[in-house]
């Protein structure tokens, strides 16, 4: 089971260059970063974490940059998102942001997306929240239109793309894409519709929702199995084995929103699961 990991980058964290490197000579798999435009500093939406929201939520670096920048000095070191909102980004943007990452990096992005949490910061990008859900899909579909072989048009119900030449593409075609969020038939739904496989936060209950989402899978008439990846996992050894009972290929560990020094410590601890 490959081990990743991921953090809360900020400007008061460890940088993505040193971390980067740190992971790769440690022999982790990999590299997931979140995403925060902005938080408002007045809302009404509680934050799922709990309250007070903490400090880096507001302080987190892009994580397209931050993860090119850990791309530039390693090799083998696979990087993702976790997750990227997609409904608040210019989805022919995004795709050139992505396909390019990938394109560098010689395939080795993986595409975490999700709908978010957080109401206000979403509306300060246009977003209608009962529709989110629903835009993100056609983002997805439009951006994997501009990363066809073949300049292909998309129309949707939310936005177009005339055919277009649009390079560099992404190293095989399009990047995994693994979707977050709780639980639930409407979750899994859209994952068998769309998606690669799914990303469930801290990894419970999965001995319950694995053949759920499974079935859900296979009514949908996609073949062999979605990609299921715990995130943001605080690790014990009989949670690791037990994803590995069940058969899972990856899991992404929570670093700590540190400096360079308790990072690295953590990354010691955690080098006893590889």
């Amino acid at each position: 089971m490959r081990i990743a990991t991921t953090i809360f980058l900020t400007d008061e964290t460890i940088r993505p260059d040193r971390l980067g490197r740190e992971l790769e000579q440690r022999g982790f798999a990999g590299l997931y970063l979140p995403e925060h435009t902005h938080i408002p500093a007045s809302r009404d939406t509680p934050a799922p974490m709990g309250e007070p929201l903490p400090r880096e939520y507001g302080r987190t670096l892009d994580p397209f940059i931050a993860l090119g920048q850990a791309a530039a000095v390693t090799e083998r070191l696979a990087l993702g998102t976790g997750i990227t909102l997609v409904a608040q980004h210019d989805p022919v943007d995004l795709a050139k942001q992505i396909a390019t990452l990938d394109f560098l990096s010689g395939g080795r992005f993986t595409l975490g997306i999700g709908y978010g949490w957080n109401v206000e910061e979403a509306a300060d990008h246009g977003v209608e929240w009962s529709t989110r859900r629903e835009l993100t899909r056609d983002r997805v579909a439009l951006m994997r239109a501009l990363w066809a072989a073949e300049p292909t048009a998309y129309k949707g119900a939310f936005g177009s793309v005339r055919a277009s030449f649009a390079h560099p593409k992404p190293a095989h075609g399009a990047p995994r894409i693994l979707l977050g969020g709780g639980a639930g038939p409407k979750l899994f739904g859209q994952i068998a519709a769309y998606a690669d496989g799914w990303l469930p936060i801290g990894g419970r209950g999965l001995t319950e929702t694995l053949p759920v989402l499974r079935q859900a899978w296979s009514d949908a008439g996609r073949t062999g199995e979605p990609v299921v990846v715990p995130y943001a996992v605080h690790p014990s050894p009989g949670k690791l084995a037990h994803y590995r009972e069940l058969g899972l290929q990856e899991v992404v560990l929570q670093l700590p929103p540190a400096g360079e020094a308790e990072v690295l410590r953590t990354l010691d601890d955690f080098a006893q699961f590889l």
